[in-house]
């Protein structure tokens, strides 16, 4: 049943459809005002005098795969008032068809507009030529250039920051909204002058979220008086985690010389530690008696009888697995286990390689158990049997290993840990006013900042200490206010990611008008 399709609804209102004209790759659609008369826009005053007629051409949204393209015949009137400046004037399409002088229709430059928001010029334009909508990478540019817009609503709380335009070349300032969570300026630099002058123009902030360089400081001061300042919460625990960091590197000297010797105090070790140690000792013992019987020559069946053990465990350990540090399950890699240590013995120490070897001996695992078995043993073999590390870790991994939660450090490097830290006492002290510091900021427990001030003052952590004091009021409010400069660090990786679509080549009025306008 053939239906009657009315050609009215899918052309912009106000116009009157008069023809359409199919091609292979262009619909023409022929069309005129619906209005017999128009108002002069100098005067006000309506005419229904024609004086000429000319052809206006507007590209509209595509229809199956095809452009679409109206071509208006619009009006030219005579105004009757006599006393009127402007004696002819064209009549208007209005908003809703096409703006004044416009080469696309108002939702055609919409689509436009959005392409270029999302997309920049190059990109925008590969994927409108594949959407039938004839536009140029020039020109949606243009249109995001023409169309930006600058928030107006008053702005409570704002995040400041600086972004790179060529990482340690220029950098340029960025603004986030942190109430409605968008970008409201863009700087072009981050020069203290450029931010306080912004400042001063928005009296209505109230709080400024800002990292703890200077620059930022000094322009909320002189820009924003009023307005409280609050330092940035993840630069803080970096910047703590920073200065222990500089204590290890200061006593690596004592650091190595600690780690040459072999003892290890049990007293130092935390619960599971301890308990993990005595494991570990209770397994020694037993695998030394093992090896020790086996040197004799005694048979497994006597050892097993003599030691009370598991013949299985008494065969795992002559077999060399018995003092493993990082110790598994039993696994279908059981059986090959004297095929797998002979290839490792041999020099085969090669994952992939082991894999296909065992495989044409009827081996049906996969790769991976195989992979992990070899990382079991090349850990296993980094360590030596008096549970110590063979080489001092580097400063930047015992500060890791000490900061974290020791109880999921594996044995030999928590032990070592806790061994550095009874012989080297200001790595000990660091990192427990380091803990302290990081409890604050996690409890919000401000009234705890001033005691913590007064004892790291005169810790190793001094200098940390004093970056604190002299932005203290910061700091506090950083502790007890929930804004956090998080979301303008957000704001900046949206920022970069639209910088190198334009394979940073953008001007600052177009980066704004994109971050913004797209928000």
């Amino acid at each position: 049943m053939c239906r009657k399709m009315h050609a009215a609804p899918l052309t912009p209102a106000g116009l009157a459809i008069d023809g359409v004209e199919i091609g292979a790759a262009k619909i023409i659609v022929l069309a005129r005002p619906s209005t017999k008369m128009a108002t002069c826009p100098e005067c006000g005053a309506v005419s229904d005098r024609i004086h000429s007629r000319y052809r206006r051409r507007l590209i509209d949204l595509p229809a199956h795969g095809r452009i679409v393209e109206i071509n208006v015949e619009t009006r030219r009137f005579r105004c009757v008032r006599t006393g009127c400046r402007r004696r002819i004037f064209v009549q208007r399409l209005g908003d809703a068809v096409a703006l004044p002088s416009a080469r696309r229709t108002v939702r055609m430059d919409g689509i436009v507009h959005r392409l270029g928001l999302a997309l920049g010029g190059r990109p925008g334009h590969n994927l409108a030529s594949r959407l039938a909508i004839p536009v140029s990478k020039d020109t949606l540019l243009r249109t995001v250039r023409r169309r930006a817009a600058r928030p107006r609503d008053p702005l409570r709380a704002v995040g400041i920051d600086d972004w790179a335009w060529r990482k340690g070349c220029q950098y340029g300032t960025v603004i986030c909204d942190l109430e409605r969570r968008r970008i409201v300026a863009l700087l072009p630099d981050r020069a203290s002058g450029t931010s306080a002058a912004w400042l001063r123009d928005h009296p209505s902030i109230e709080f400024i979220a800002r990292d703890r360089g200077a620059s930022y400081g000094d322009a909320a001061s002189k820009g924003a008086p009023q307005a409280i300042q609050i330092a940035d919460r993840w630069h803080l625990f970096e910047n703590a985690s920073a200065s222990f960091l500089d204590v290890v590197r200061q006593n690596m000297h004592a650091i190595r010389k600690s780690s040459a010797t072999g003892d290890i105090d049990p007293a130092l070790l935390s619960c599971a530690e301890r308990k993990r140690w005595e494991n570990f000792q209770h397994r020694k013992k037993t695998v030394d008696a093992v090896l020790r019987l086996l040197e004799q020559g005694t048979p497994l069946k006597q050892i097993t009888r003599r030691l009370s053990l598991a013949r299985q465990t008494v065969r795992r350990i002559a077999r060399g697995g018995g003092l493993e540090v990082f110790r598994s399950r039993v696994s279908i890699l059981e059986p090959y286990a004297e095929t797998l240590d002979a290839l490792w013995t041999g020099g085969c120490r090669n994952g992939a390689e082991l894999w296909r070897r065992l495989r044409t001996k009827g081996f049906q695992g996969s790769l991976r158990v195989v992979a992990e078995w070899v990382t079991r043993r090349r850990l296993d073999e980094s360590s030596n049997p008096a549970g110590r590390m063979r080489k001092t870790p580097s400063a930047r991994k015992i500060a890791r290993l000490m900061t974290i939660e020791r109880d999921q450090v594996p044995r030999d490097q928590a032990s070592l840990m806790a061994k550095i830290a009874h012989d080297v006492p200001p790595l000990l002290e660091a990192r427990d006013l380091v803990d302290r510091f990081h409890e604050i900021m996690r409890q919000q427990t401000a009234a705890d900042l001033n005691p913590w001030i007064a004892a790291a003052i005169a810790s190793p952590l001094s200098s940390f200490a004093k970056g604190i004091i002299a932005d203290r009021d910061a700091v506090r409010a950083a502790i007890i206010q929930p804004w956090s400069n998080g979301q303008t660090e957000g704001q900046i990786t949206k920022l970069k990611l639209v910088k190198r679509q334009m394979y940073g080549r953008a001007k600052l009025d177009l980066l704004e008008a994109r971050v913004i306008g797209a928000a």
